[in-house]
């Protein structure tokens, strides 16, 4: 089955193949055309865009206005998976290696506090207020709830086999889990932490993405090389629509014009594209070049430009939405995989930062606090 190839974080750590020549982050050594294109997406969108890479044990951040990076953090064993919280004030980021989440201060990068969670977690996210944050456990089949202001476990959820990617509904009254080992994505009723029901949507699940009015949610079928569409309300399957080869991370744009879906492939045979899918008829309207391994996406909240991480080209595509075309390619760490995007930007240009996590996870948020400049590299 192709999940094996795509689980790195939860099941397998993936090797890279291979890379793409094409558009750096700067100017430096392009031609007219493309310098021209560089300089007028400079400051289009500001914020920064988090990278988790998932070889190189680090996390990228890159100046959105700028396409550059600007630090990067080191120190986390196979982070699967990095996101944002919804106020751009923290950053989350699980090992897939050790079994932790960790979040730490978008501003400072200093270390907030470390939780061990279940076996392999692939990804996390954060609820739309804040308070809470959800792990998949891809060894162990389960969700882990972790109050965010203590960095503990408050609960554990049974779910499908092989749980991978996941977020919750805009107005956080649902958590749905896709379950990359089965068929089903599970629904979890936030306000109980219980599993409501599994909805049979295709073979291998990777990821989910809601609608901004959380009327559908939209699921990447890895096995089947299509996206499966789910309506909410009856908790039934509507329709499915072919795209490219192995699918991953789907995205749907703010304003719910597109849903986007980075289709991977294999190591062996990877896909290099993204789908663009309109919402209103549910059919591809576009195949976008993007990189080897198209893998992680995510959009900006003004649906201008989707960052694509390429995990075998070891490096981020920016692609602007209007023009259906990649107007930059940044360099990160080695397999980049997970991609969180914040509205913040991130002054801490030249600044590289390791973490010191403790041998023992089970380190409360207090005792990270009182010794939080200890992880910092001269220099920052």
């Amino acid at each position: 089955m192709r999940f094996a190839a795509i689980s790195a974080g939860a099941l397998a750590m993936l090797s890279a193949a291979g890379g793409l020549a094409a558009l750096n982050g700067n100017e430096d050594g392009a031609n007219d055309s493309t310098a021209a294109t560089l300089a007028g997406h400079r400051g289009m969108v500001e914020g920064t865009v988090w990278i988790a890479n998932e070889g190189g044990g680090s996390l990228t951040a890159i100046d959105a206005a700028t396409n550059r990076v600007v630090t990067t953090v080191a120190g986390v064993e196979g982070p699967h998976n990095v996101q944002v919280s919804p106020d751009g004030a923290s950053v989350w980021t699980v090992s897939g290696h050790d079994g932790y989440a960790a979040m730490l201060s978008a501003e400072s990068l200093d270390l907030h506090g470390v939780v061990p969670t279940g076996s392999a977690p692939a990804h996390v996210v954060v609820s739309p207020d804040g308070a809470t944050a959800y792990t998949t456990n891809g060894a162990d089949d389960t969700v882990s709830v972790i109050d965010a202001s203590t960095m503990k476990v408050i609960d554990t959820i049974k779910v499908g086999q092989g749980p991978h990617g996941l977020r919750p509904s805009p107005d956080g009254r649902w958590l749905v889990v896709a379950n990359v080992a089965d068929t089903t994505l599970s629904v979890i009723d936030t306000r109980t932490n219980q599993l409501v029901t599994d909805i049979v949507v295709g073979k291998a699940p990777a990821q989910v993405a809601f609608s901004p009015d959380g009327r559908f949610v939209y699921a990447s079928l890895n096995g089947d090389d299509a996206v499966a569409k789910v309506d909410m309300a009856t908790r039934q399957l509507v329709g499915t629509v072919a795209v490219g080869d192995g699918p991953i991370q789907t995205y749907v744009t703010g304003d719910n014009l597109y849903l986007l879906v980075a289709n991977q492939g294999t190591e062996g045979s990877p896909g290099t594209t993204v789908s663009v899918i309109d919402t209103k008829t549910f059919t591809v309207t576009e195949i976008v070049e993007t990189g080897q391994g198209a893998h992680g996406i995510v959009v900006d909240p003004s649906s201008r430009h989707a960052y694509v991480t390429n995990i075998y080209g070891d490096d981020v595509a920016v692609l602007d939405l209007q023009e259906l075309e990649v107007v930059a390619r940044i360099p990160v760490g080695d397999k980049p995989n997970g991609v969180s995007f914040s509205s913040l930007p991130n002054d801490a240009e030249g600044g590289n930062v390791t973490l010191d996590l403790p041998m023992d996870p089970e380190v409360s948020a207090d005792e990270i606090e009182d010794g939080h400049e200890d992880g910092h590299e001269d220099g920052h």
